[in-house]
């Protein structure tokens, strides 16, 4: 007889918190994430083409650290678009320019649904593991074998600071090295970190254009 598990679906989750545009996973390394931009290489001629290879060339050389690279392939969502449209059908005081903005509106759902369009989104993963040798001072002092107090919240934050303090000086070292190769880049914050996150774990979940910060929404490029 089979047994179901009845465990949460939190524990198959690695991510334990996200806190201050840091993912901090269960194994206790961390994770800030970068969204890049594209180049249209194609369009780019002979010598820009050698001078972006040798750039990224000399970037990924100079790194002594791993990154990932992550791509996000997802189906278009044009509904606040639509909804712009019909609004502007709506207001329009012209007969014929109503009509044409509502055959407009039909051809692009149409379209947009015959040919499902994906858009593509590329990410930077930089990881920071603390040192064992760390943790263990920290978990296993003097007090720890004696059966002493517990680290408090206020050592654990300053902890936390010094191993973000580690990942922003990683962040900058691959920002500069992808910006001489004509990539941009913007550090996703907490919001954007668990809007990513709440999609992937999430995929029937209808899509958003940008993300949204305290209300706001965030323009990326």
């Amino acid at each position: 007889m089979a047994i179901l598990s009845t465990k949460p679906t939190q524990n198959f989750v690695p991510i334990q918190e996200i806190r201050d545009g840091v993912v901090v996973l269960k194994n206790k390394s961390m994770r800030m994430i970068l969204m890049a931009s594209t180049l249209n290489f194609a369009l780019k001629s002979e010598d820009e083409q050698n001078a972006i290879i040798l750039q990224y060339q000399n970037f990924l050389n100079s790194l002594d650290f791993s990154i990932q690279f992550f791509v996000s392939s997802r189906k278009l969502n044009i509904s606040p678009y639509l909804a712009t449209l019909n609004k502007i059908a709506e207001e329009q005081t012209n007969e014929l320019l109503e009509i044409q903005t509502r055959e407009y509106t039909e051809f692009i759902k149409s379209f947009v649904k015959s040919a499902n369009i994906m858009t593509k989104t590329f990410y930077v993963v930089i990881p920071y593991t603390p040192s064992v040798f760390k943790i263990t001072k920290r978990k296993k002092g003097l007090m720890g074998l004696l059966g002493g107090k517990k680290e408090t919240v206020e050592e654990k934050d300053v902890e936390f600071e010094e191993n973000r303090l580690q990942l922003q000086q990683r962040i900058d070292v691959v920002r500069q090295g992808l910006m001489r190769a004509g990539i941009r880049t913007v550090l996703l914050e907490t919001e954007e970190l668990v809007e990513l996150f709440y999609k992937m774990f999430n995929p029937g979940e209808t899509e958003t254009e940008v993300f949204k910060d305290g209300g706001n929404q965030t323009n990326i490029f």
